[in-house]
């Protein structure tokens, strides 16, 4: 698969640790966490240990979370893991083992199987659209619900990251395209002027633009290339096909490339995309697709934790 902006994992993870933005988001969801769960229940002031077990066929994800966690809220509790992110996992494998006092132990067990369990199954699920695709990429969007967390289990599995935030990439989306109309102009006309004005050195590395018609595209990607050639830039434009369909977008690569302006592109299909469609969309031509369902209303990796008291 050819190198795409979609891939930002490294400014998620980088040097064999979390960046400081990855810290900092994990510490925002883990201090919610640890407040929701609370710190009642009876527990034993004594030596514990447990064992993290999967119940199911799983890829893991969220080591380093876990290992966060503990670290600010839990610092009695010392971890040794089995497996890394990305291990694949089957029903029945030691995970994690812990050891700590028990009051640690037990308020720390709903939070850390969470995690887990969560992150782990994006991570799994992300692994089979990845496998579906091919090589053809297969990103997430802004639809996120634990935020860059989830976007680390997306590319754990697999998966193409996409925009961390919004600030993250410029992205010209028809809502802007619409409201930023002036006088009588359409919305192509509106369009091509949106694109004219991008800031080329700036935005140029990570740039999406949405169209919603074959006609926008050839709009997009002409103008993209005049501004290129002048500045004597290398940078591809990401051409976002919104709600287009397979046989739609597939007309799209074919008129770029008659128009020679397909190597200017990079061409997302998006809206509407199952499991079920991957195959037709990796035959049309779209170099990735882009799905929330990568990552939303995805069933948990099944864990359970054992103890045995010291």
């Amino acid at each position: 698969m050819t190198v795409l902006p979609h891939d930002r994992s490294s400014l998620l993870y980088s040097g064999g640790k979390p960046s400081m933005m990855m810290i900092e988001s994990i510490d925002r969801w883990m201090a919610a966490m640890v407040s929701d769960e609370g710190s009642g229940g009876g527990a034993p002031d004594s030596q514990m240990e447990s064992v993290v077990i999967s119940k199911n066929r799983g890829l893991i994800c969220g080591t380093f979370v876990v290992d966060r966690l503990l670290e600010e809220h839990y610092p009695s509790c010392l971890a040794e893991w089995e497996v890394s992110d990305g291990s694949l996992v089957e029903a029945g494998d030691a995970v994690l083992r812990l050891s700590g006092n028990g009051i640690d132990m037990l308020r720390s067990e709903r939070v850390i199987l969470n995690i887990l369990g969560r992150l782990s199954g994006i991570s799994t699920n992300s692994s089979r659209w990845a496998k579906r695709a091919g090589s053809m990429g297969v990103a997430c969007t802004r639809k996120v619900d634990w935020g860059l967390l989830d976007k680390w289990a997306v590319h754990v599995g697999g998966g193409l990251t996409h925009r961390l935030s919004r600030e993250d990439a410029l992205m010209i989306k028809d809502s802007e395209v619409l409201s930023s109309r002036v006088g009588s102009e359409t919305e192509d006309e509106a369009l091509a002027r949106l694109v004219s004005e991008i800031d080329m050195d700036a935005d140029s590395h990570f740039t999406v633009v949405e169209v919603r018609s074959v006609n926008q595209a050839l709009t997009v990607a002409g103008i993209w290339e005049r501004n290129q050639v002048e500045r004597e830039g290398s940078e591809r434009v990401v051409i976002l096909l919104d709600n287009m369909g397979p046989r739609l977008s597939s007309q799209v690569s074919m008129r770029l490339e008659e128009e020679g302006l397909r190597d200017w592109c990079v061409l997302e299909g998006s809206g509407g995309v199952t499991i079920d469609d991957v195959m037709e969309w990796s035959a049309c031509g779209v170099d990735l697709i882009s799905t929330s369902s990568i990552n939303r209303g995805v069933s948990p990796l099944d864990l359970s934790m054992r103890y045995n008291e010291e």
